[in-house]
């Protein structure tokens, strides 16, 4: 009896001791904390064709100097600096492209070894946890159970805050601070207002509130941190969502292993806290579309894919899921329900931005205009293109007897088509997930046109394909694509130089193309096959769980 209440105690005290050296990170770290100090990656935010400059020059993001400019390195409000030359190689820029570039980075490396170690001790650590539970050795005390997943999820939150304070961010972070000023003074005037606004209105909303709070006393030197809490906070919300929905399906140990899984994965939080970018908050809107639809909700199922598409356009790569369960419904109400769920959605968040426009077309013209700005095979995304060399070339040259956006669209077509025969033979919405993780995994590395953050979702999907279908292959997969996230994304972020970026690329493109394939034999096996990892025939009955 001792014994267990010492251990019961001992397992408190851990708990209370962790919380408390996290918080007190935090704090620390906040209120040493000016934008002015920390480490920024002084990259370029936006890649665009510079015959759509009236200037014959790429745009430039607050505060960073002409390319023509004759002075030395500009600091900027970040305390970073920004190269003069950018068309040094030097600088981490890559040539050959005719008019245009691809950019890299050119971050402070300060914190890449700790980040690479901590990425390796991730990935050893899953292993040896996989290894411990099979052999039945993980066990949690129902009692413990809350208690446990919001330590880690605050522990999760407050080591990003933490991080957060250490980087300025991807010079992206400039363009979100003037939009956040500009959408904090007027909605209506944001896109003849703001800089280079290339974005569809949804987030443009939090980041208007963002500026706002900016405008606080006292908040004003923590603009960039505020402007990184929106996707930190998604990735706390999303780990919390995968974990109540295993709860459905799995055992608590299963749960909770899974939120630990993304709450502490490597190249989730690198984008948010170093990257300072958004795709965290694209991601849980998504994983909520997904959840929804595979539930049978198709109304505001609907309505959240349309709010996927006015987040990000990639979000346009998910739509065939909702066609297909539609289709398989066969019901035309259940069309026009969805149909009137999405416009009304789309109607309500581009009103306020539409009163300042002169087009009633405008929102397209956007669209339009956001997808030509990136006329490339491959704009840093290691994928099959990139590996065969067309990383940084115009998507107007020739392989073979196409071009490469001509053949960027036959793959699109492609992939579209085995998803709709899966989804067609699986007969079940628990594939949803599953098609989805297919639809972003095969556009992105056989597309053109791919940024090396466009496959992030990928790890999520990964995680509620397995909640669904209950194949521990989709463990493999969620663990594969958080290694190729991780190397593309940091590949870019830091400038790690010539050689090793050009090995990178090549290893994680072959990996990323391996990773499909597989995938693709994982959907078959469930949906026509009809057998598990184990080659056994699968029944309802049948748990093909860890």
């Amino acid at each position: 009896m001792k014994k267990a209440n010492l251990k019961r105690y001992s397992f408190k005290i851990s708990i209370v001791a962790i919380l408390i050296v996290s918080l007190f990170l935090c704090i620390y770290s906040v209120k040493n904390y000016k934008s002015s100090n920390v480490s920024n990656s002084s990259q370029f935010g936006r890649m665009h064709d510079m015959s759509n400059n009236k200037n014959g020059r790429m745009n430039q993001p607050p505060n960073m100097p002409s390319p023509n400019s004759s002075s030395g390195n500009a600091q900027n409000e970040n305390g970073g600096f920004q190269p003069n030359n950018m068309q040094n190689g030097n600088n981490g820029m890559q040539h050959g492209m005719e008019g245009g570039v691809v950019q890299r980075g050119n971050a402070d490396t300060t914190y890449l070894p700790a980040l690479t170690v901590y990425s390796v001790v991730f990935l050893i650590m899953c292993c040896v946890i996989y290894y411990f539970y099979k052999q039945k050795k993980i066990k949690i005390n129902l009692s413990n159970e809350k208690v446990i997943i919001f330590t880690l999820l605050s522990v999760g939150f407050l080591l990003r805050i933490t991080v957060s304070t250490l980087m300025g961010g991807h010079n992206d972070i400039n363009l979100f601070k003037n939009w956040a000023e500009s959408a904090a003074k007027s909605l209506t005037q944001f896109y003849s207002s703001a800089m280079q606004a290339d974005y569809p209105p949804l987030y443009i909303y939090v980041l208007g509130l963002i500026g706002k709070i900016a405008t606080i006393d006292g908040l004003s030197s923590y603009f960039v941190l505020l402007l990184k809490v929106p996707s930190i906070i998604a990735e706390v919300i999303t780990a919390y969502f995968i974990y109540k929905l295993s709860k459905k399906r799995f055992s608590v140990e299963v749960s909770i292993l899974l939120a630990t899984f993304y709450i502490f994965n490597p190249a989730i939080f690198f984008v948010s806290t170093f990257w300072g970018q958004v795709d965290s908050f694209f991601t849980l809107l998504l994983v909520v579309a997904v959840y929804l639809l595979s539930e049978k909700k198709y109304v505001f199922s609907s309505a959240m894919f349309a709010a996927c598409v006015l987040m990000k356009p990639q979000g346009i790569i998910f739509l065939p899921i909702l066609f297909y369960e539609l289709v398989g419904q066969r019901k035309i109400k259940n069309f026009i329900y969805a149909a009137i769920s999405a416009l009304i959605t789309v109607v309500v968040i581009i009103l306020p931005f539409s009163f300042g426009q002169q087009s009633p077309l405008w929102i397209l013209n956007l669209y339009s205009k956001t997808i030509s700005e990136y006329p490339f095979a491959s704009v840093n995304g290691f994928n099959f293109f990139a590996l065969i060399g067309a990383n940084g070339v115009k998507n107007t040259t020739t392989l073979f007897i196409f071009n490469y956006h001509t053949w960027g669209m036959i793959f699109i077509v492609a992939v579209s088509l085995f998803s709709w025969v899966i989804y067609a033979k699986g007969k079940n919405r628990a594939f949803v997930p599953a098609i989805a993780l297919f639809q972003i995994a095969g556009v992105f590395t056989f597309s053109s046109g791919m940024h090396e953050r466009y496959l992030f979702s990928a790890v999520a999907l990964s995680m509620l394909a397995f909640i669904y279908l209950k194949d521990r292959r989709f463990l493999i997969l969620a663990l594969g694509f958080t290694i190729t996230n991780y190397l593309n994304i940091s590949s870019v972020f830091f400038n790690i130089g010539d050689t090793a970026f050009t090995m990178a690329l090549q290893l994680t493109s072959l990996m990323n193309i391996i990773l499909v394939g597989y995938l693709g034999k994982v959907l078959f096996d469930n949906a026509v096959a009809k057998k598990d990892n184990s080659g056994e025939k699968v029944t309802d009955e049948k748990n093909q769980a860890i």
